[in-house]
Parts: C-alpha cells; structure tokens; sequence
C-alpha cells in the first residue's frame, strides 16, 4: 500500500496527548491551505543529524512563504546521547528519527534521511564522508533532490572547522556537490530510470549564524525576517518553531517560544545570488506551468471560502481536482491533485478510519479491523466502499454525520512480511545503512500497513490510504492511537543481552518464549551452549515445547561453563544459525519495544543473539550503590560482574546509608540533570573521606547541560574535548597506579574492541592532587590526559571519568570490565573471584 504521506506536509502544529492521534483541520487551517494551492515553490534544508534543522525557517518557509518545505538529515542520529533512556545505537536512531516526524508534524515541512549511520563524534568531514561512503551518501542526497526538485537548497553549516562537527561540514560539502550532480545527467544514471529526472536548483545558500562566539553573520549576506505572526495558526514562527525543536527529547532540546522580529542570514553557495528573496528570479505561481486559470479558480474558492461552512467549497474543489488533471507538469499536477483531495476530506469533515483491538497482527493468526465512515459535513457522496488485502466492502449508504461501520476478520499470513524499518531489513556496510529498493531511500519511515477507502465525490472517486492503528482508551491519556505491527508467532530471547562468564564460573540462564497468539503450536528451538564443559566447540541442543497460549511465557534453561583461562567472545543464537562476521542470515525472532508517550510506540525486530564473554576478571567489594544520570545500562553491567547494586535516590543519601556501600557510581550525566546533588556534596566527600569510592562518569558542561555542581574534592573543569577513535593508542600515565593493577591487570589488550569512541567531555585544569591515569589522542592532535583522572581523598579515593563505559559495557567489551573493577576497588576489601 502507498503511504498517505503528505497528510504530514500539511500538518501545522497540534497539541495532543499523543503523538499518534490523527490530525484534524480547523477552519483557519483549511483556509491556509486554501493558499499554498496557489504556490509552487519549493526549499529543501540539509544537515547532519535530528535537531540540526532550524525550525523557525521550516515553519517560515511552510507556513508564511507557503513553499513545498523539506529536511533531509544524512542521519537519524544514532551516534548521540540519550537524555530520557539508556537506548543508544539503532534504537537511539530510531527514536529521533520519530522525534523529527514529531517536529514536522508541528512546523509543516516534510522529512527526509540518507542511509549515513550516525557513528558518533567526528572531527573533520574527510574523516566522516571515508567512513560511509563518499559517493554512497551523495547518491541519496542527489536522490532526494531529483525527486523533491527544489528550487533553492540551504545548508545549516559551513564546509570548514567552523561547523563544529566532522558530519556537519559534510553535510554542506556534499549537498553543494549534489547541486551539479542532480542536474548532470551522467551522475547516478540508474537513477533516471527509477522516475527521476535530472533537476538543477536555482541556488544553494548557506543559513549563517550567530552561536556564541561563533558568529558567521555578516552584512552583505541576504536578511530575512522569519519571526512573524501567522493569525490563521495563532502563532508566531518562533512558537512554532519552540514548540517544533521541543520535540527533540532525548537530546534536551525543550526551548522556549520566541516573539518578535527575528533576522535569518543567508550567503550563496552556488547559483544566482539572490537580492531580496530567496526565490529572486524563480516563478512560484500558477504562470510557471502556464496555467493562470487555476489560479483564477482557486482565487474564487478562496474569496467564497465560509469559516463556518467549509463543505460548500467541496464541489469547487472537485472541479479544480478535475482541471489540474489537465496540466502537463507532471510533478506540480501530482503536489497539488494530492493537496487538493486532502482538501476535500477536510473540507467535507469526511472521518476515515480503520483500527484494531490488537498491538500486533501476528504471523499465522487473525486480525479484526474496524472500518469507519463518517460524512460530517454532508458532501455529495455518491458511493463508498474499502478494501484491506483480500477483504472488500461497499457500504449501503452514506448518511450525513452517521458512522456507517464495518467489520472484517482476516488472517495474516505465515510468510506475511515482518514490521521493520526498511533500513535494518539489510546487513550495515561499515558505518552506513545498505537500502536495495531504490524507491525507499530517503523516506524517513516505512509505509504502513493501510486500508484503501475509494469514495464518490460530487461524481469523481477519490481513494484515501488510512492505516490501520491500534486504538485504545487510557484512563489518563484518553484516546490512544498507535501503530499496528506484523509480528512473528512467537518471541524468542535470552534473557540478557551479554553474558559474563568468570573464570571457573557457572552460569544457569534461559531463554524465554512467548506466543503472540491464542493459536496451540508446537515449535522446536536451537540453541547453542558455548563451551559446553570446557570444549572448545560450540554444542548445539535443540528442544520443542508447546507454547501455552497468548502472553504465557516458556523458558528453555541452560547452564554456560567456563574452565578455560582464555578470554574470547561467542555469539549465541536461539536457532542455530551461522552468525559469524559475514554471515548472510537474519535470524528474527525478538521483537524490540521503544516506548515513550512523545512518538509513536516502536517495534522492530531483532536477531535472538546473546554475546558471551569468557574473562579473568576479579572484583573488591561486593556492594555497590548506584546514582541513576539521564540513562544508561551500567549498573546491569556491574550486578554480572558479581556486585549487589542498589539505585540510590535523593533522599537515601544520608552518611549513615552510604555507609554500607563499598563504592558509589554516578550515572551518565548525573550531574547535569540532577540539580540535588549539588546539596550533597558535602555528604559523597565525607563518604569518600571516611574510605569510601565514588566514581563520577561524564558530564557535560555547555547550553545543552550546564554543570552547576562541584563534584570532586579538588577542582577540574569538564571540557567539549574527546578522543573519537575508538583505536586510538592508549598510553599508561601513571603505570603503578592501582587503577592500572589491582586487582586487574590492565594492558593494551584491554583497550582491543571498544567500539564507537574512547572518552567524551574529558576534563582539564586538574589539579595537582589528582593522578592522571591515561593519555591517548585523535589523528593529528597532541595527546589528551583528562578521560580519567583518580584522587586519594581521606581514607577513600574519588575517579572521574570521560571514558565510555556507558557503551563499552553493553557491547561487551572485556577490557572495559575489567577496569572499571579497578576503579571501584578498595584494598581493604577482600578480592571476590
């Protein structure tokens, strides 16, 4: 089914207890759009990553200038920190990328993403545009070009230093090379024979602007003011756009609304050079495809518009849907038939609506749907029916501002495509998404899964893709609306993610099985038991249960020996496939929830893998009290380490309580979003000072999380420095610091496989009582010293450190356990195997 996407172009900005609820119009809406039927301009805005794009310019450019208005960020921003989880990597990703489609929904433009995987901080756009793929990522950016065809391409950022960011600048470098490459015919020629033709905007301009002390603003750059006041929504540019940016949750992006005159500054890149306007020199009305009869009818629709009765306009619209048809621009007679037909609905009050019961619709099983007609306003439907795979049903009549209802039972089949995000559906190539389907590059999210509603308006059909939500009543939240997912009969997992296994360890776990169904199956298992009794190949086993019925869950247990001394790493699968580096298989068979009241619910499927680690790894102390930060899955790390771990709140930290606990670890940016602690201060320092260990992982000092707090006992200050090669050479400063040797020994060996980076917001200015532990260093730069830094304070010993425990533990990095252990040693305590 094709997803009725452009109902988001339209979409100007809604308050809503959920991020699903279904946009209706108000009258002012309808009428704005009632005006954008008589531009044909268009802007596309590119950057790097989700909550690069200047918000209060798309909700200028959509809503006052009434442009076609895009942004095509090269990543879904996969690579950053998370403010409100622990989710990072793919699933980080996969929320801001519905934190984006959230700010369109608001601001009006549409979005778009190329196949670049956000990996993390970079320092130079050679670094960045090496690492996915130079001519891969300007493929998609030419792509999207071809097939939005904008009149004039703005950049965020400089092609130099002054972006601040490795993917920045190459998001500028690369969207000025596309501005030839579209228009050439002999770049990605495979492209024009997927509907695309070439395409060559009049300008590319870079939006300048003033950060601090970064300011790129100058006088001879063209100015616009985009702080205006928009009656029709009530709001400024700068409210749109506040509430826009404040999407962005998971970066702490909440801003707050702007009024007022507010100057963009934009400098030409390539092209014309524009003088007044951005669209100096381009034609943006109905005399572009030659046409000015249509913009006398839609003038005369607009001059005869009522507020109060938007249907009479229904039969006018009608008629122009049917002149537009005419037109020989095949790209403006398609934007504005489907802007048209979204009038129709609106302006007749039409309610379509198809929903289940259900989350899921499972594999094998049945799903009930629910179809919906409401004709609200009394338009001249003629007939009405709707289709939903093999189900068809033509209503008996539409009566004014009556539901006519339909139900439809129909089965899922067992080979029914599975629900996943079209750019995890293939094996990653280095650091960028690989995306076969041409037509779906560039999309920001799957099309759903839809019921097709053709309806008979004034004497035309017209066919209305709805998809199929999950709808539900919440005794808070009220109304729910939320996405229906295809789903396999079962779900199969380990029940962890990493396995931690010490030298002459046993570990009893399982995997646990759950049906999605009602439906009583049978189903075997394959496993395998890494180093079954010692024996250094794997042993698969295999077991078939019958699963007990919807939501009961099955376990299958194992146990996982270790008598070797050899740290190495497995990978274990619940079916027994080859899943070594290469390997071709996707092994679906966990269903990996993201949930937060913001966005849409979100479930993609994951391989049934647990990663293995067999370590010499020893620990001092047994009980650890943990400070939770913004998000991370540290302290699951530390309890397979062998330590008992309790999450400490604000008021358990008395001197008395922390007294039991060997050490104390702060989450990731513990500090930042937890202003408490700057009250008790005093109390951690007397800890440490009584023999107590605290740890301090990162913090970060800048707009986004300003550091308010003193933290250790003696100063240093948190910095914006980081080593971002996760190879990066690590040279051992203070060789005979206890971190460095008890109760581990620590080499280069354990700093082998650390992925992504090796430390973030180093520190500086350190005082001289505190040991530098490392020094390590970026390509080309002189070595860094602040990612760990250890103090003896008292009888106790305070560590802060920049290094990326909150990704190395997860991944299952042995190196990384076996370190951090050393940082929450007390030689007092006595070592636990």
């Amino acid at each position: 089914m094709r997803k009725l996407f452009y109902l988001l172009l339209f979409t100007t900005y809604s308050i809503t207890t959920s991020a699903q609820t279904p946009k209706t119009y108000t009258s002012s809406e309808i009428l704005l759009q009632l005006k954008k039927l008589n531009v044909l301009g268009s802007v596309l805005y590119i950057a790097a990553h989700p909550d690069d794009e200047n918000t209060r310019l798309l909700a200028y450019l959509a809503n006052e200038k009434l442009y076609r208005t895009g942004y095509l960020s090269l990543t879904r921003g996969d690579g950053g920190q998370n403010l409100i989880g622990d989710e990072q990597g793919i699933d980080l990703g996969l929320i801001r990328t519905q934190e984006l489609l959230s700010a369109r929904r608001i601001d009006g433009a549409e979005q778009f993403f190329s196949r670049a995987y956000d990996f993390g901080y970079c320092k130079t756009p050679e670094e960045a545009l090496q690492t996915w793929g130079h001519d891969k990522i300007l493929s998609d950016v030419v792509w999207v070009i071809r097939k939005f065809r904008p009149d004039v391409i703005i950049t965020r950022f400089p092609e130099d230093s002054r972006a601040g960011h490795g993917h920045h600048s190459a998001s500028a470098i690369l969207a000025r090379e596309a501005f030839d490459a579209a228009a050439d015919p002999t770049k990605f020629p495979e492209q024009l024979q997927q509907g695309v033709t070439v395409w060559q905007a009049k300008r590319i301009l870079w939006n300048t602007y003033n950060f601090g002390d970064n300011n790129t603003q100058k006088d001879d750059q063209l100015k616009i003011d985009c702080g205006g006041y928009n009656p029709l929504l009530g709001k400024s540019y700068g409210e749109i756009a506040a509430l826009s940016r404040s999407q962005h949750k998971s970066q702490g992006f909440g801003v707050p609304a702007q009024r007022g005159a507010v100057i963009e500054y934009f400098a030409t890149v390539k092209g014309d050079k524009p003088t007044t306007d951005l669209m100096d020199g381009i034609d943006v009305n109905w005399s572009r495809v030659k046409n000015d009869v249509i913009a006398n009818s839609i003038n005369d629709i607009i001059q005869h518009y009522s507020a109060e009765h938007p249907e009479q306009s229904v039969s006018a619209l009608v008629k122009l849907y049917q002149s537009i048809k005419t037109i020989d621009d095949v790209y403006w007679k398609t934007q504005k038939l489907k802007e048209i037909q979204n009038l129709i609905e609106e302006c007749s009050g039409l309610f379509l609506e198809a929903t289940t019961n259900t989350q899921y619709a499972v594999q094998g099983d049945s799903l009930k749907i629910n179809f919906v007609i409401n004709n609200r306003l009394g338009a001249k439907i003629k007939s009405a029916d709707v289709s939903f795979k093999d189900a068809h049903h033509v209503f008996d009549s539409i009566q004014n501002d009556i539901n006519a209802t339909y139900s439809q039972t129909v089965f899922i089949q067992p080979n029914e495509k599975l629900t996943q995000p079209y750019w995890l559906e293939e094996p990653m190539d280095k650091e960028s998404f690989n995306v076969s389907n041409q037509q779906l590059i560039g999309k920001a999210e799957n099309d759903p899964i839809s019921a097709e509603f053709v309806i008979n308006i004034d004497g035309v059909d017209f066919t209305f893709e709805k998809p199929v939500r999950y709808k539900y009543t919440d005794p808070v939240k009220g109304e729910v609306y939320q996405p229906v997912n295809v789903v396999p009969f079962a779900n199969i997992k380990y029940d962890k993610d990493v396995y931690l296994i010490k030298q002459g360890s046993v570990i009893t776990s399982d995997i646990k099985i759950n049906s999605r169904s009602d439906i009583k199956k049978e189903i075997a298992v394959t496993y395998t038991l890494p180093y079954k009794n010692g024996n250094r190949e794997d042993v698969f086993d295999s077991k078939t249960i019958e699963l007990k019925g919807k939501d009961a869950i099955d376990d299958i247990p194992f146990n996982i020996i270790n008598k070797n001394t050899d740290t190495s790493v497995l990978l274990m699968d619940a079916f027994g496939q080859d899943i070594s580096p290469g390997s071709t298989n996707k092994t679906s068979g966990y269903s990996r929830v993201i949930n937060y009241d913001h966005i849409p619910l979100i479930v993609y499927e994951k391989p049934a893998i647990a990663k293995t680690i067999f370590i010499n790894l020893k620990i001092i102390g047994n009980s650890i009290g943990y400070i939770a930060g913004a998000g991370d899955k540290v302290p699951q790390a530390l309890e397979q380490m062998g330590y008992k771990v309790t999450i400490i709140k604000q008021t358990d930290l008395t001197l008395n309580n922390l007294k039991q606990f060997d050490a104390i670890v702060t989450g990731v940016r513990a500090y930042n979003i937890n202003d408490w602690l700057n009250n008790v201060y005093d109390t951690l320092m007397q800890y440490v000072k009584d023999g107590g260990t605290l740890l301090v992982q990162y913090n970060t000092n800048n707009s986004i999380g300003p550091l308010k707090a003193k933290i250790g006992p003696y100063p240093f200050t948190v910095t914006g420095k980081r080593i971002t090669d996760e190879t990066a050479k690590v040279n051992f400063l203070s060789t005979n610091d206890p971190a460095l040797n008890y109760p581990n020994k620590i080499t280069g060996k354990d700093f082998d496989g650390w992925i992504q980076e090796r430390s973030i917001y180093d520190v500086e200015n350190i005082d001289s009582n505190y040991k530098r532990i490392l020094g390590m260093s970026d390509p080309n730069e002189s070595q860094q010293d602040g990612s760990l830094i250890v103090a003896d304070y008292g009888k106790g010993k305070f560590v802060y450190t920049g290094l990326v425990f909150f990704r190395e533990l997860p991944a299952g990095v042995p190196g990384a356990y076996r370190l951090f252990a050393n940082l929450l040693a007390n030689k007092n305590e006595v070592i636990k195997k």
